[in-house]
């Protein structure tokens, strides 16, 4: 009984011993992102509570996710996963290599970043509605940038175009630096971007803020509406990242790992780190992480099924 008693014991006696060794935070994002930034304010707090050093691992794209879902099933190497790698890529390329509901198990939701719906000025509009009112009476002569074919970007303009039933062109480039300078220079109309990637620019007039995609108004920009109360109810995009291990990690560890990282993100030095990269911690637990990416993808595999998109669009 003793020899059983330990054997069902010995998960949450290592959770609650856990770090014993280094921790990797795989970032699948090039160094210098916005979501590297954030992920070495988060790894640094979580350092302090294992006594262990935990490691941002910039592997940037696909190769970066997958080598997550191979590791070893400990807790000891974690994913910072975007909401476009854990439910729109998926949903608009079901020829992936990996499949997030079978090769991860959810941790925690780290942050939210907003976005904004910015116009370039030789467009002539000021609000949401002017927008609307122009697109309509130019059908499919309006355009937008987006940082490639289902992007999170791409896809908030077509939640746009469904909502306001008018329809615009789709000009994606190869990531999101392309995207934003060739709205600055003029070559697109429009796009919808994280904010801390376009204020400088609203702020010296190069492009003019037509509405916050979130369901609140940003702390930074506090005089520029949400889509939804400027004339679009019911719009809703907001960027938001989580912290995801392998699938078969023990549920004791993934909690201890979830409450430490929900820990790390109420302390008031890592909070105000975040905002002032232009985040908004968002701790979470593993079920509610969860619950919130099925909501996710069955709104966002919606929008894909009703537009009609295609990887090779």
């Amino acid at each position: 009984m003793a020899v059983l008693c330990l054997g069902l014991c010995s998960p949450i006696l290592r959770a609650a011993d856990f770090a014993e060794r280094p921790v990797r935070i795989v970032v699948p994002f090039p160094a210098g992102a916005a979501a590297d930034a954030a992920a070495r304010v988060i790894a640094s707090k979580l350092g302090d509570y294992w006594r262990q050093p935990v490691i941002v691992d910039n592997r940037p794209g696909v190769p970066g996710i997958q080598s997550v879902a191979m590791a070893r099933a400990d807790g000891y190497t974690l994913l910072l996963g975007a909401g476009s790698s854990m439910v729109t890529a998926p949903l608009i390329n079901p020829r992936l290599s990996y499949v997030p509901q079978r090769d991860f198990v959810p941790v925690g939701q780290v942050l939210t970043s907003t976005a904004i719906l910015t116009a370039h000025p030789s467009l002539h509009v000021k609000s949401v509605k002017e927008l609307i009112a122009l697109a309509k009476s130019k059908p499919g002569q309006l355009n937008f940038s987006s940082s490639g074919m289902g992007s999170p970007n791409h896809l908030a303009m077509e939640l746009f175009q469904s909502l306001t039933h008018t329809e615009m062109v789709h000009v994606p480039y190869k990531g999101a630096a392309p995207s934003v300078a060739e709205l600055i220079a003029g070559q697109v109309q429009l796009g919808i971007n994280a904010l801390p990637s376009v204020i400088g620019h609203v702020k010296a007039g190069k492009l003019v803020p037509l509405g916050v995609a979130s369901t609140h108004r940003d702390r930074a920009l506090p005089d520029v509406p949400t889509i939804a109360e400027a004339g679009v109810p019911g719009f809703d995009y907001t960027i938001w990242y989580g912290l995801f291990a392998p699938a078969k990690v023990p549920p004791a560890i993934v909690n201890k790992i979830s409450e430490d990282l929900q820990r790390a993100l109420r302390d008031s030095e890592v909070a105000k780190l975040l905002v002032e990269q232009g985040n908004e911690p968002a701790p979470s637990s593993a079920q509610a992480l969860a619950a919130f990416i099925r909501d996710d993808t069955a709104r966002w595999a919606k929008i894909i099924k009703e537009r009609k998109l295609k990887l090779d669009e």
